[in-house]
């Protein structure tokens, strides 16, 4: 329990940051669930899906929400995922 101004100050503050800090995992972690479903339906919409995601991604690393190197390991994996099926779209 806070017990000076300041504290109590620094109270609200984290509250509003831990929302914000939410709504944005949250948003990535949709985007990035949207891009695998397209990515296992083999839809074609999926590389406009990887590019909102590596926004996305992008956008958490600049708010320091996840760590540069947490980002770099999505993006790899997200192209990884995205190159096998763009593989798999042009040989049919």
């Amino acid at each position: 329990m806070p017990n000076t101004k300041s504290a109590k100050k620094r109270v609200k503050i984290i509250k509003k940051k831990t929302l914000r800090n939410k709504k944005i995992k949250s948003e990535l972690k949709t985007t990035v669930k949207q891009l695998l479903t397209n990515i296992n339906e083999e839809s074609e919409e999926a590389i406009n899906f990887y590019r909102k995601t590596i926004k996305k991604i992008d956008q958490a690393v600049s708010k320091g929400i996840i760590h540069k190197n947490n980002a770099s390991r999505k993006k790899s994996k997200l192209t990884l995922k995205l190159n096998s099926l763009l593989k798999k779209l042009e040989t049919v």
